[in-house]
C-alpha cells in the first residue's frame, strides 16, 4: 500500500518542486500554485532545521513535505523527521548497507533505533506516545540513486525492508559516468531506465528529478511515478528573464 503521498491527488503521479532558500513565505507561494510536494533541500539548499520547520508549518495540512537530509548521520535524520516532515530523502545511496542504516536511523524502535525526542513532530510532547506509535507508519522514505554505483546495486538497494520509493538525481549519475550536466546523453538515459524498470519489478514508485517542464512531461510519459520539477531558484530566474523579454 502506497503511502499518503507516493498515493498522489486522484491517483495521478504528484509533482513538486525543490526549495532551496529559507522562505516560508516561498513554500506557500509554490503550495498556492498547486504543486502537491515540496522538497525541502537540505543538502545543496541554505535551509537549517529551524527553516525546514518553519517551511512545513506554512504550508501544513496543504501539501507533503519531504526533505533532503545533509547526511546519512542519525542526527541529522532524526533533527529532520522531528521538524513534522512527511518523509526524507537520503542522498548518495549507493548500497543496500548505506539504505539500510538510514532507515534503521528514521524509523523508532523496534523496527529501528530513532532517538525518542519531543519536539514538533510529536506535537512538543503532547502527541508522543502517538508519534512513537505511528510514525513508521506514516513516514515516507525515499533512496535517491544517484550514482552509477548505485545502478549497479539496484536490486539490492530496492530489497531494504522499510524502503518506501528511490529517486533517480540524473545530474549526479550523469557525473558519475564521467559526463557532468549532460543528463540527456544515452548513458544518463540507459541508467535511468535501469532502476525505473528494477523499481517497477519490486513494486517500488520510482521517482526522478526534472530541470524543467519537457523533462517532466517525458518522465511522466515514461512512466515516473512522482516528479520533482526544477528548483525555486530556476523558476525565478526563468520568470524574471521571461519578463525582460517581453519588455524589451
Amino acid at each position: 500500500m502506497k503511502k499518503k503521498f507516493l498515493a498522489g491527488p486522484n491517483d495521478r503521479p504528484p509533482l513538486g518542486t525543490l526549495l532551496s532558500l529559507p522562505s516560508p513565505e516561498i513554500a506557500e507561494i509554490a503550495a498556492e500554485a498547486g504543486f502537491d510536494w515540496l522538497f525541502l533541500d537540505m543538502e545543496h539548499g541554505l535551509l537549517d532545521p529551524a527553516a525546514v520547520q518553519r517551511m512545513i508549518q506554512a504550508v501544513a495540512g496543504h501539501i507533503s513535505c519531504i526533505v533532503r537530509v545533509p547526511t546519512h548521520e542519525a542526527i541529522a535524520i532524526g533533527k529532520a523527521l522531528d521538524t513534522g516532515a512527511d518523509g526524507l530523502i537520503f542522498p548518495h545511496i549507493n548500497s543496500a548497507a548505506e539504505a539500510r542504516e538510514c532507515i534503521r536511523a528514521a524509523q523508532y524502535p523496534p523496527e529501528g533505533g530513532r532517538s525518542v525526542g519531543i519536539a514538533r513532530a510529536q506535537r512538543y510532547g503532547a502527541g508522543l506516545a502517538e508519534a512513537v506509535a505511528g510514525e513508521n507508519k506514516r513516514l515516507t522514505l525515499i533512496a535517491q540513486i544517484e550514482h552509477i554505483r548505485a545502478v549497479r546495486n539496484i536490486e539490492e538497494i530496492l530489497e531494504t525492508a522499510g524502503l518506501d520509493a528511490v529517486f533517480i538525481g540524473p545530474y549526479d549519475l550523469s557525473a558519475s559516468l564521467g559526463i557532468p550536466g549532460r543528463v540527456q546523453d544515452a548513458t544518463v538515459a540507459e541508467a535511468i531506465e535501469v532502476v525505473r524498470t528494477a523499481a517497477r519489478k519490486f513494486g517500488i514508485p520510482a521517482g526522478l528529478f526534472a530541470g524543467g517542464p519537457e523533462a517532466a512531461r517525458a518522465a511522466l510519459d515514461k512512466g515516473f511515478d512522482f516528479v520533482c520539477v526544477a528548483t525555486d531558484t530556476l523558476l525565478l530566474a526563468d520568470a524574471a528573464r521571461r519578463t525582460l523579454e517581453v519588455l524589451r
